[in-house]
């Protein structure tokens, strides 16, 4: 049985920071991400890594404040936000692929999904 569990997220002023993780139980060597849903908007690719290091993928609207890193021993991922703006409000659903190949051609389905969690920032 493949799992992602995630955990992370909560309410946070703007400027602020949030670490997501996410852990992947059942698969070995896919890729682990995020996409997230903000309400009235599309769903976007947020950030994905793959068991190969290399494999990645991050968004232009997080580039500079995002960083996602990897810990295979554990198969988690990591989501650093920092610099956090309301713009960045929405559900944050952790996603696992065999590679990030999708996030790049902007897929919105994928493989395997976590339970979500809610990111809020707002003063």
């Amino acid at each position: 049985q493949v799992d992602l569990v995630e955990s992370g997220g909560g309410l946070v002023q703007p400027g602020g920071s949030l670490r997501l993780s996410c852990t992947l139980s059942g698969l070995d060597y896919y890729a682990i991400g995020w996409v997230r849903q903000a309400p009235g908007k599309e769903r976007e690719g947020v950030a994905c890594i793959g068991r190969n290091q290399g494999n990645r993928f991050q968004g232009d609207s997080v580039k500079g404040r995002f960083t996602i890193s990897r810990d295979n021993a554990k198969n988690t991922a990591y989501l650093f936000m920092n610099n956090l703006k309301p713009e960045d409000t929405g559900v944050y659903y952790c996603v696992s692929d065999p590679l990030c190949d999708g996030f790049h051609a902007g897929a919105e389905a994928h493989d395997f999904w976590g339970q979500g969690t809610q990111v809020t920032v707002s003063t």
